[in-house]
């Protein structure tokens, strides 16, 4: 590998509001599926294209924070997060991570198909793949593609599909899809049970459920 290089970085952006085992577990899959060296999380301060988050951006770093604490290969950008003024929009985050790892690093944004089918729709979608690959969680069996309504994404699609054994051989350019275990668990869901005094213990690691207790978010309609 190129001198510098510490092998491949998934970067793993969300909401996390909160983070839940299914989070988890996809970070977990795609560390083995796709022979990543390092995964980091990044939580959004102000994400773009979705409703504002129930709770602080300070809280959902804190409690991604925990939930990642001596896991190890895992690591927590807290950048965004701690300036939530600014909308997060992922071509910032990725010349962000260009610049802080250098030219030649691969790094890995992992998406889910179903944000992935919503690409074009992205700001300066088309300049993400000059500055990272993208690895797409699908269900074990699922082919994926654009979809119809995403004709200028399938053609990205159709030209740079590739597998993970690519990833290691250049910075970015490649869409590799991976299969992961389907777990049907939503922050909403997990967010709707809380405001009902419901449990979500084994929903979202031990860490995250503490921090949720301690501090009452999500309790109320409104959250905190």
């Amino acid at each position: 590998m190129p001198d510098g290089d510490s092998g491949i970085l998934g970067l793993f952006g969300g909401t996390f509001d909160p983070l839940h085992v299914a989070h988890l577990r996809l970070g977990l899959e795609a560390r083995e599926a796709l022979a990543l060296a390092e995964l980091c999380f990044i939580p959004a301060g102000r994400p773009a294209l979705r409703d504002a988050p129930r709770c602080s951006a300070a809280h959902r770093l804190a409690m991604v924070q925990r939930a990642l604490a001596g896991m190890p290969g895992c690591s927590v950008d807290a950048a965004e997060a701690e300036d939530a003024t600014h909308t997060s929009y992922t071509i910032d985050t990725l010349e962000r991570q260009r610049r802080r790892h250098g030219p030649l690093r691969p790094l890995v944004l992992l998406l889910g198909a179903d944000a992935f089918a919503r690409l074009e729709a992205w700001q300066r979608w088309r300049e993400l793949f000059d500055l990272a690959h993208i690895a797409v969680a699908t269900r074990p069996g699922h082919e994926m593609r654009a979809g119809a309504d995403g004709a200028a994404l399938d053609a990205e699609f159709k030209a740079r599909r590739g597998i993970a054994a690519d990833l290691a051989g250049a910075p970015a350019g490649r869409i590799v899809p991976f299969a992961i275990t389907p777990l049907e668990i939503s922050a909403s869901a997990i967010r709707d049970r809380l405001g009902r005094g419901a449990s979500v213990r084994y929903l979202v690691p031990d860490p995250v459920l503490d921090y949720i207790e301690t501090h009452q978010i999500y309790r109320t309609p409104h959250g905190h």
